[in-house]
């Protein structure tokens, strides 16, 4: 078997995306996380559609990339022009890069109705481009534009675009599912077909996820004998976006047995999916398979407790060897097993015969039909668990709170203050802070009622604070809220959560429980140290 070439377009068709931009230094950021990860190819972009790609293959020269190589893209010459005259193709060469990729059309409909020449015309600028390119470039790659769709529809012609790309020098033909709308079974099929008239040529597949399939594409398009692989992190592109590595990379690895990256590069790939999402300033998918937040999470107490046995019961590979990991989800729907698991994360020894199991546990059901939910609130439930066992004590006792908020005229934004009286060891605090909007307001108070007595506080930022309306009997603005808030230092996150009709109160015991999170966590991590000293 050939082995497998993996070409990422993330930075040229990913750019594509809706509301997906990528500035020139994201690009070389992107180029040098791939390059680590091991794909042989990143497609870096158009030189001739824009002034950002050519610098991009100007700058990129001076990473000093360890394996991949940059390829260039850029389509056949325009119909009324010749190869030495176009300036896409004149682009290309100026790009110096030393693999370039050309698209031309291999669909009937295409050529007459988009390109508006005709089928002998097509012919000669693809065998015309490419041999333009051949002496200009180290590896030529032939992208056959929407070529199932064209071989369904006449299967001579399509053929007979591969033929002159092939006679012209193209070292690769991927075949590209361009509408994203085959079918796996008709891709196999014509894939199969193209490697029995070309048997000794190297293949590609480039597939879209318009029905998708594009996964399944291209891992079919390998079976059948395509070695090179084309698509994006993410699976980011127009429309329903592209094939997406982060399944692919996987799927050949560790399904079928073709691995095609450096070693140790298939454990990336969550950093380097949550780093393009970072960079394309978009939230994570947590469901995405394997490397989703999600993708080995369990919740149902069943699940948790065939998982605690044997990780293989519910997850069809370890989540480590894409570097994810496994999660157990409170909720419930949890049982014992979930209690006593999640225990031992956090360092706690209860046993599921243990009486605290069960209380902690009716507690969580208790609390989720009031409209708790702790699966993204694993600091609230890790208070919960020590409430129960005794061991977590009170850092400050509240002896009132006020919030005022006025607005004093139509064209002005609100104004928001809050006083706040706490007590810590026997004194008392009382100070006032001003906020954007009431809730920052509190939070503004409460740190600064508590940093002169927790200075480990003023490294403590909110993250991320959501408002959700939850379902219940009273509707409109008497409704119960569930406010979340994720809190963060410089070593972790975490996140709390509270419920009420109030939705200052409800901010208030997430927000109560995320400073207490913080205290315990300090206080923690202080005792370990003397430990590892007295051990020392």
């Amino acid at each position: 078997m050939e082995p497998i070439e993996i070409y990422d377009t993330t930075l040229r068709d990913g750019a594509q995306a809706e509301d997906v931009h990528f500035t020139l230094e994201d690009k070389l950021r992107i180029t040098r996380r791939l390059d680590r990860l091991g794909v042989d190819f990143i497609e870096g972009g158009w030189p001739g559609s824009n002034p950002k790609d050519l610098a991009y293959f100007q700058d990129v020269r001076n990473l000093g990339l360890k394996r991949a190589r940059v390829a260039a893209f850029g389509a056949t010459h325009h119909p009324k022009k010749t190869p030495e005259t176009d300036p896409n193709l004149k682009a290309l060469v100026r790009s110096a890069a030393s693999v370039l990729t050309v698209v031309g059309k291999t669909w009937d409909v295409h050529v007459t109705d988009a390109l508006q020449t005709t089928l002998a015309r097509n012919l000669e600028l693809v065998s015309g481009s490419l041999a333009y390119l051949r002496p200009k470039a180290q590896t030529l790659i032939f992208d056959a534009e929407h070529f199932f769709d064209g071989f369904k529809r006449n299967p001579e012609y399509a053929k007979a675009v591969l033929d002159a790309a092939l006679k012209a020098g193209a070292d690769t033909l991927v075949l590209c599912d361009t509408n994203g709308g085959s079918l796996t079974s008709e891709i196999t099929e014509i894939v199969a077909a193209i490697r029995q008239l070309h048997p000794g040529v190297r293949l590609g597949i480039h597939a879209h996820n318009d029905a998708e399939l594009a996964v399944a594409n291209s891992l079919a398009a390998v079976q059948a004998g395509a070695s090179h692989v084309q698509g994006t992190i993410n699976g980011f592109g127009e429309r329903s976006g592209n094939a997406n590595l982060c399944s692919i990379l996987p799927g050949l690895t560790l399904k079928m047995n073709r691995p095609c990256l450096v070693e140790g590069g298939l454990a990336q790939l969550v950093t380097i999916s949550r780093f393009v999402y970072e960079l394309a300033n978009k939230q994570p998918n947590p469901f995405q398979p394997y490397v989703g937040r999600s993708a080995f999470a369990h919740k149902g107490g069943i699940h948790v407790s065939a998982v605690e046995r044997n990780s293989e019961t519910y997850e069809h590979v370890a989540p480590a060897l894409v570097g994810n990991v496994q999660r157990i989800l409170v909720s419930d729907l949890s049982g014992k097993s979930t209690v006593v698991n999640k225990a031992r994360k956090f360092g706690l020894d209860i046993s599921s015969k243990d009486p605290v199991a069960q209380e902690i546990l009716e507690r969580i059901k208790t609390l989720e039909s009031q409209g708790f939910q702790f699966e993204a609130a694993e600091g609230s439930f890790e208070l919960l668990m020590n409430r129960a066992l005794g061991t977590q004590k009170k850092y400050f006792e509240l002896l009132g709170f006020r919030v005022n908020v006025q607005k004093l005229n139509e064209d002005e934004p609100t104004a928001a203050e809050a006083t706040i009286m706490v007590k810590v060891g026997g004194r008392v605090e009382h100070t006032a802070a001003m906020g954007d909007g009431p809730v920052n307001a509190l939070d503004n108070a409460l740190r600064k009622a508590l940093e002169k007595f927790y200075p480990e506080l003023k490294e403590t930022r909110l993250v991320d604070y959501k408002v959700r309306v939850l379902p219940t009997s009273v509707r409109g603005t008497g409704a119960k809220v569930r406010v979340l808030i994720e809190s963060g230092d410089r070593e972790d996150k975490w996140g709390t959560v509270g419920v009420s009709h109030d939705i200052l109160e409800a901010s208030w015991q997430a927000l109560v429980d995320g400073i207490t999170y913080k205290l315990f966590k300090s206080e923690k991590k202080k005792k370990d140290g003397s430990v590892e000293e007295e051990e020392f």
